[in-house]
């Protein structure tokens, strides 16, 4: 798996890095070796945050942990990323490595999503916005994201309030 490590506002030390190795090892065996990792740390008011994406076949996973050490983080990121697999692990066979996931996972009981309940179809118009615009619509709306069309671009965005405060955008990458 290729494997990028990024700090934000901290410079990772090379035993984390080694640790990271060592422990994306568990999951490449899923992803037999064709994956692309990309973790990212920040050190915030003597907490660390880890970010874990792997990208493979054109899906994403992504984690995310907090705690006082990078390790730790780390360690949880790792955690959430197996139990999610697991959770998921019916839909997900077709995607990764059919084998490799029974091997790995194993026969263990899961309580598995069979089915996703889809409530509710909407449609919406969209029109040509800035990004400052989109956001001030969604706070009018009460939403926590708003779709639009990027006037600067013509492509179908979505901006959503992030967890750690701020605000995201999503934009089609059709590079993919």
């Amino acid at each position: 798996m290729n494997t990028v490590i990024i700090g934000r506002k901290c410079t990772p030390k090379d035993s984390f890095k080694e640790r990271a190795e060592q422990k994306l090892g568990k999951i490449d065996k899923l992803f037999g070796g064709e994956g692309d990792a990309k973790i990212t740390c920040s050190v915030i008011k003597n907490k660390a945050t880890v970010e874990l994406t792997i990208h493979n076949n054109g899906m994403f996973y992504r984690t995310q942990a907090t705690a006082d050490d990078m390790s730790d983080a780390l360690d949880q990121c790792i955690d959430m990323m197996i139990r999610k697999i697991r959770r998921n692990k019916t839909k997900l066979s077709k995607k990764l490595k059919a084998g490799n996931l029974d091997d790995y996972l194993g026969d263990a009981p899961v309580e598995e999503e069979l089915e996703y309940d889809v409530v509710r179809h909407k449609k919406t118009a969209v029109k040509p916005q800035t990004v400052d615009e989109a956001i001030l619509q969604m706070k009018m709306l009460g939403h926590n994201f708003y779709m639009f069309e990027n006037g600067d671009t013509g492509e179908i965005n979505v901006v959503y309030i992030r967890h750690n405060g701020g605000y995201g955008v999503l934009e089609p990458d059709h590079n993919y």
